[in-house]
């Protein structure tokens, strides 16, 4: 996973990556074994030790640089509220682990050009304690969720003590941000499929914009352990769209499940819009693909319109809002008829 990101990133900008933000959610680190923390410390270039007859980890060491092969990257880790009760102990670690290796620059060991730890020890973020989700509402203007973003998200954490606030450290870090990293292990779902997705990538997103800084967006693919792949957020948005929220086998089968159905088909196009607002890499075809998949098929649309009025409804708010703020314009006619007309049949009142 480490070694795909840094490739990955390499190819597309051309220099090694400072820094990157990793989130850490507790669901997937108890599903995968902790593959996402795992890969924290291989970037950073440390190394777990364990007990000879347990096989229990009891500490870190540093990778020496001439074996790494490479400058250690800069690691945050954005943790959720169910990582930061579930797994104290691996934040104790990583903060350790930062503390080794920014002692490597204040001894003159490493050199901040190939050890960015010497900076700062603030390396672990999230929610304050009782605290769970982002507190962040998608309806609400780019704007306000980035600052949601960032009051949520801006406590600092050791796994010793409770959680520190400390918004300029957190701010601090965005600053110098190279990239986020967001992975996913369940084959079964995607980012179209739930709002928290849309949430936290497009929360960070947002909360760049404030800062005045930009970073890539990356989703790691890691839901086959013989094949890890990397994809630029607006990379991976496409290709969900074209293989499963635009496929009709897709549709088809949501239209075995009536008003669910239809309601999960809605979904999709509500979290794309979102992905669009917040993170503006989302290109107009996508929506196209979508709407000629689902509205300009009179088969799905009449499906939706005898199933789900609302949802129906709310496919065309979404469009128009789209293309009101900007965000989208299609490049078909059948299309902008079908939104701005309003004179569809099909098309609730």
């Amino acid at each position: 996973m480490a070694e795909e990101f840094i490739r990955s990133y390499l190819q597309d900008h051309g220099d090694w990556p400072q820094s990157v933000m990793i989130d850490l959610w507790g669901s997937a680190t108890m599903r995968t074994g902790g593959e996402d923390f795992a890969m924290a410390l291989a970037l950073a270039g440390l190394s777990v030790l364990r007990d000879a007859g347990t096989g229990r980890v009891t500490g870190l060491e540093v990778v020496p640089l001439s074996l790494l092969g490479r400058p250690r990257i800069g690691c945050i880790l954005k943790i959720s509220g169910l990582f930061r009760d579930s797994f104290p102990v691996l934040i104790q670690l990583f903060t350790l682990g930062a503390r080794m290796l920014a002692a490597r620059v204040e001894n003159g060991i490493e050199t901040p050009a190939d050890n960015p730890y010497g900076t700062s020890t603030a390396r672990v973020f999230g929610p304050r304690d009782g605290v769970y989700g982002t507190g962040i509402a998608l309806d609400e203007s780019p704007e306000r969720i980035g600052a949601a973003w960032l009051e949520n998200g801006a406590f600092r954490h050791d796994g010793q003590g409770g959680a520190i606030p400390d918004a300029a450290g957190l701010r601090a870090a965005l600053g110098g941000l190279s990239a986020h990293l967001h992975s996913q292990d369940l084959p079964e779902t995607d980012l179209l499929m739930a709002e928290d997705y849309a949430a936290h990538i497009g929360g960070i997103s947002a909360a760049l914009r404030l800062l005045d800084h930009d970073a890539a967006l990356y989703h790691l693919d890691n839901t086959r352990e013989d094949r890890v792949t990397l994809r630029e957020i607006g990379v991976e948005l496409a290709r969900i769209i074209h293989s499963r929220a635009a496929s009709p086998q897709w549709i088809g089968s949501m239209l075995r499940h009536g008003a669910r159905g239809a309601g999960e088909i809605a979904a999709s196009l509500d979290h794309l819009a979102a992905f669009a607002r917040l993170t503006g890499r989302v290109p107009p075809h996508l929506f196209d693909a979508f709407a000629g998949a689902t509205l300009l098929d009179d088969h799905v649309a009449d499906f939706m319109s005898r199933e789900n009025p609302q949802a129906l409804a709310r496919m065309m708010e979404i469009l128009r809002d789209l293309r009101r703020s900007g965000h989208w314009n299609s490049r078909h006619n059948a299309v902008l008829a079908m939104i701005d007309g309003g004179d569809d049949d099909r098309t609730p009142a």
